[in-house]
């Protein structure tokens, strides 16, 4: 038997064992369907970035580091920084994982959190600019460390903690001055997202990774503390009903994200 009809095999096994014990109301793991796992912030652990912060939500975790540069500004946008999210899936993080440039799946959680952050207008950009044809450039990096599940939520909360933990750089004749700084990045709100999955018609809160490989549909939801500020569906379908549950969930475990940044 080769290993694809294996892993053929045991993803209808898994399946069907999932399916098993969710019409029962548990989860393998024994949560809620809408309990997070335990999550945790620390942030400033890398002390040569301008900020930084390593979030964990159960036992995925992703560090995220923040540093400025100088950057000409977008044609269309003479007057604003650049804010630039990249992110990097270490291959020993998952079996999942390989080694080489960013794969989709990297390039996409980097798109979901940097959506989530631009659409909250959580950071002054306009603040950023230095004089004609010179912005500062804020670059975002995100590197998945551990994924045992849901790292797209662990890797929002990480940006957005790493943000309100930012120092602006000082800058004199339009260049920075490494070591110094104008003061902290103002974060207007805290943006964070929640994923959930629909595995036989019941929707799950902070997947992991099981629950991932036979979910029949994703959605991360991005929240401040007021309004929806991006919106992710990976395949599948779900009802109107189905949408504006999973709205009010986001808020609610939105503000117990927000919360653990806040400390």
């Amino acid at each position: 038997m080769g290993e694809e009809t294996k892993d053929i095999i045991l993803s209808y096994i898994r399946r069907d064992v999932m399916e098993s014990t969710l019409e029962k109301g548990v989860r393998f793991d024994g949560r809620g369907f809408d309990d997070y796992r335990k999550a945790r912030v620390q942030k400033s652990v890398i002390k040569t970035a301008e900020g930084s912060a390593l979030a964990q939500i159960g036992n995925t975790k992703v560090l995220a580091a923040v540093k400025f540069d100088t950057l000409t500004p977008f044609p269309d946008r003479p007057n604003e920084g650049v804010m630039i999210t990249n992110s990097e899936h270490l291959p020993t993080a998952s079996p999942t994982f390989e080694p080489g440039p960013p794969r989709e799946n990297s390039i996409e959680m980097a798109r979901v959190v940097d959506r989530a952050i631009r659409s909250a207008e959580c950071i002054d950009v306009k603040s950023f600019f230095i004089e004609e044809d010179k912005v500062l450039g804020l670059f975002l990096d995100l590197y998945v460390l551990d994924h045992t599940g849901n790292y797209t939520d662990t890797a929002n909360l990480a940006a957005t903690a790493a943000l309100t933990n930012t120092q602006i750089p000082k800058v004199e004749d339009g260049k920075i001055v490494r070591g110094e700084y104008a003061g902290p990045l103002k974060m207007d709100v805290l943006p964070v997202s929640t994923t959930m999955v629909k595995i036989n018609g019941v929707w799950l809160v902070d997947p992991i990774r099981d629950e991932e490989n036979v979910a029949e549909t994703a959605l991360t939801i991005g929240t401040t503390e007021k309004h929806v500020c991006s919106m992710q569906k990976d395949e599948g379908s779900l009802t109107k009903d189905e949408l504006l549950n999973n709205i009010d969930i986001a808020f609610k475990s939105g503000n117990q994200l927000r919360n653990i940044i806040k400390g």
